[in-house]
């Protein structure tokens, strides 16, 4: 994938969100269909969030046991171009369609493993309208920004978010 040098917001936040929504109700029929049974589809990213600002695309976490990890990859390598931009482990793989409208990334996660924090972070900010007025801000401060710059920032907040929330959870017990 050949990412874009600025980052920019969507000029219609409503609108992309509706698109967004309905390419997820097409792909989730679709993934389930070619992924094994213990796989989970969700929708991720702002496009998730009431009252986020995107940038208009689509993101799309599938989370696999460990032991169907290789059989999702491999089902989701025969459909989806690799996302060359992002890292490859054995319990994690990054793809996406950018003949997609908007554009599709779809990130494959071991549960439990390292990188399987993308619903976390949804329901983070789900949770807490504060949360997501200050990822906005993030967002409005780097539109039209450095891509790298913005994804440092966001990045740095998400890290953030998740300690946070993963804090908060071992005061609750």
């Amino acid at each position: 994938m050949t990412l874009p040098e600025r980052f920019h917001v969507a000029s219609d936040h409503q609108l992309a969100r509706e698109a967004a929504e309905r390419l997820f109700a097409s792909m989730q029929a679709q993934l389930v269909a070619i992924l094994p049974a213990t796989c989970e589809v969700l929708h991720i990213g702002a496009t998730a969030v009431p009252g986020c600002l995107t940038k208009g695309d689509l993101d799309i976490v599938v989370r696999v046991e460990r032991e169907d990890f290789a059989a999702a990859e491999a089902a989701l390598a025969a459909r989806f171009a690799r996302n060359s931009g992002s890292i490859q482990t054995e319990a994690f793989a990054a793809f996406e369609d950018e003949a997609c409208t908007p554009h599709l990334g779809i990130q494959l996660t071991v549960k439990g493993g390292e990188l399987d924090i993308f619903h976390r972070f949804v329901a983070a900010l789900r949770a807490d309208p504060v949360l997501v007025s200050r990822y906005n801000a993030l967002k409005i401060a780097h539109d039209g920004q450095s891509m790298d710059d913005y994804r440092a920032a966001k990045d740095a907040f998400v890290t953030n978010v998740l300690r946070l929330a993963s804090s908060e959870s071992r005061d609750e017990r």
